[in-house]
């Protein structure tokens, strides 16, 4: 049985700050596919990216585009051959649609899958649209049915924590190892205290075996929330930007780098470093000083996106200590039913609405607001923003 198409309303980009409510017709959805009433949608680093710029990194918006992509909602028609949700369902979305043929998709590694195309990216063309819209049609094997204990605005950070469900994955401690050195010596840093950062300190604090989590920072407000996170062994460290008169030499930025590591081993009597390390800035200089701030034996694990700079790094030293430097990419096929389980269990109570700052309801003047409050990095009141979330209509 298929129906008629519907009217939606989209949110779409045209340009750097030209963003437009637009009216689309939505089609009925195809087999194997269903039809979402999108309640709420996170907007990412990404998003502000092609909001400001029309372009992250490498990736240029080439033709209009709808941006979002953490996003959840409730099925409203499914399409033929659907057996696994029904209409009424609340779902969150995992936007990325690999071609689940290949060596990598087999491995369920789809996330580095050649042919995936990635809701609100501009890294394929024809662009694929993302979720800030009313309605939406979606692979029904990439909708994960949601407990009614997790709230929409709950439901919009399922991504993000996927994204740090997958950096935690990638970087495992070996539990027989670490059960052999003293525990206070189990120690991570993260550097960056945005959403990622924030909830990855969470998600650090709630599942693995560390005795203390250092969230680095310059901006001291962010900090001010990391200090509010519902764990005792979070600490928040306030970095001292390095100065504009400061030579860009290579020797210079190794030499900041170092400082800092320094400054951390000190503060926290770390002499042999952090056993992890987490870069959730995308920085040369903080990705430096990971390397430097790292135990021998250690990891350093690049969650941030970089930019398009080849920066300097020091090489040799991570050789020569046996430090990993491990690539994080989104998340694999593992990581979205593992988000919806911790965001179900409770061991992630009271985090949401310390990263969750702001949330906006749809539409024009919606949309325009939650780019400007997630870009400006505070509101009207002098408050910090660390995440917006668009909200639906409520059905």
């Amino acid at each position: 049985m298929t129906g008629s198409s519907r009217p939606s309303r989209a949110l779409v980009l045209h340009g750097p700050e030209d963003l437009r409510l637009e009216t689309r017709e939505t089609p009925y959805p195809a087999a194997g596919e269903v039809q979402i009433a999108i309640r709420a949608t996170g907007l990412c680093g990404s998003d502000l990216h092609y909001f400001y710029q029309g372009r992250n990194g490498d990736f240029v918006v080439r033709a209009p585009l709808c941006l979002g992509h953490e996003s959840a909602g409730t099925v409203t028609a499914l399409g033929a051959d659907v057996t696994t949700l029904q209409a009424g369902d609340r779902v969150a979305l995992e936007v990325g649609i690999p071609c689940r043929k290949c060596t990598l998709c087999l491995q369920d590694r789809y996330n580095l899958c050649s042919s995936m195309r990635f809701r609100s990216s501009a890294a394929v063309f024809p662009h694929l649209d993302g979720t800030l819209m009313d309605i939406t049609n979606h692979p029904a094997i990439l909708c994960h049915k949601l407990p009614p204990t997790i709230s929409d605005v709950q439901a919009a950070l399922i991504e993000p924590l996927a994204v740090c469900i997958h950096a935690v994955n990638r970087s495992k401690l070996d539990i027989s190892a670490i059960a052999q050195i003293p525990q206070r010596d189990v120690t991570a840093l993260i550097f960056g205290a945005g959403a990622i950062g924030l909830l990855l300190a969470c998600v650090l604090a709630a599942t693995q075996p560390f005795t203390a989590i250092v969230v680095a920072d310059i901006d001291t407000k962010r900090l001010q929330i990391a200090s509010t996170l519902p764990y005792t062994n979070i600490t928040p460290h306030h970095l001292l930007a390095k100065q504009a008169s400061s030579s860009c030499t290579p020797e210079a930025d190794d030499d900041y780098a170092k400082s800092i590591a320094a400054q951390l081993a000190a503060k926290f009597t770390l002499p042999h470093g952090f056993t992890r390390v987490y870069d959730c800035t995308g920085s040369p200089s903080c990705i430096r000083a990971a390397i430097h701030a790292s135990s021998p034996g250690g990891a350093v694990v690049l969650v941030g996106m970089g930019g398009p700079r080849l920066p300097t790094l020091p090489l040799s030293f991570a050789a020569l200590r046996e430090i990993d430097l491990i690539g994080v990419l989104r998340y694999d096929g593992r990581c979205y039913p593992e988000a919806v389980r911790l965001m179900a269990s409770g061991k992630l109570d009271g985090v949401t609405e310390r990263i969750v700052t702001h949330t906006v309801e749809f539409g024009n003047e919606g949309g325009q607001k939650a780019f400007r409050l997630a870009g400006n990095g505070v509101d009207d009141e002098g408050n910090t923003v660390v995440k917006v979330v668009v909200m639906g209509e409520k059905g």
